[in-house]
C-alpha cells in the first residue's frame, strides 16, 4: 500500500509545483493548458480557504503531487453546492497508486471536514487511468459533458463522476 500524506500547501512547494506544471510531460497529456505566469504565491496556487484549496502529497519526505478542491454551484448557494476536486502526481510517480490514495484521503478529508453532501470530479473521455481511478475510489460515471474545455486548439469532452455521503463505505479504507 502507498504511504502518502497530504498537508496543506507550504511556502517551499511552490517552486516544485511551477517547475512540475512547466512543461507538458509534467503537467500530463490532459492537464497542459500552456505557459502561465511565473512567481505565483500561495493564494494563488491553491492555499485553504472557504471556496477551496490546495494539500501538498509527500511520500518518503518528497513532495509527489498535489490535490485541489474548490467550490461548484448547482443553484442557490446557500444550498445547491459541492466540491470539485482534482489532483495532479508528478510525472516520474505516475502508475504507481499515489492518485487512487490521494483521491481516497482527500474524499475522507471533505466529508469529515465540511457539510459538502457531493463530491464531484471531472475528466476528459480519453483520459483513461482518471476514469479507472475514480471509479476505484468510489465515483459513479453521470454522464459526458460536451466541450467544456479548450486546450491544444481544441474542444474536448468530459465525464462527470460523484460520490455521495451516503455512497461512502468501509470500502474508502
Amino acid at each position: 500500500m502507498v504511504n502518502v500524506r497530504l498537508r496543506p500547501l507550504e511556502e517551499a512547494d511552490l517552486p516544485i509545483f511551477e517547475r512540475a506544471y512547466s512543461t507538458r510531460a509534467g503537467a500530463g497529456d490532459y492537464q497542459w493548458f500552456g505557459f502561465s505566469q511565473p512567481g505565483r504565491g500561495l493564494a494563488e496556487m491553491g492555499a485553504i480557504g472557504p471556496s477551496g484549496g490546495r494539500l501538498t502529497a509527500v511520500l518518503d519526505g518528497r513532495v509527489v503531487g498535489s490535490v485541489f478542491w474548490f467550490r461548484r454551484e448547482w443553484g442557490l448557494p446557500e444550498t445547491s453546492w459541492c466540491w470539485e476536486v482534482a489532483l495532479h502526481v508528478h510525472a516520474e510517480e505516475r502508475g504507481r497508486g499515489i492518485g487512487n490514495h490521494c483521491l481516497k484521503e482527500l474524499t475522507r478529508y471533505l466529508f469529515d471536514h465540511t457539510r459538502a453532501w457531493r463530491i464531484q470530479a471531472i475528466t476528459d473521455t480519453g483520459n483513461t487511468s482518471s476514469q479507472k481511478m475514480l471509479t476505484r475510489a468510489g465515483f459513479l460515471r453521470e454522464g459526458v459533458l460536451r466541450a467544456p474545455q479548450w486546450r491544444e486548439g481544441r474542444w474536448h469532452d468530459h465525464l462527470i463522476y460523484s460520490l455521495l455521503r451516503s455512497d461512502v463505505t468501509p470500502a474508502l479504507d
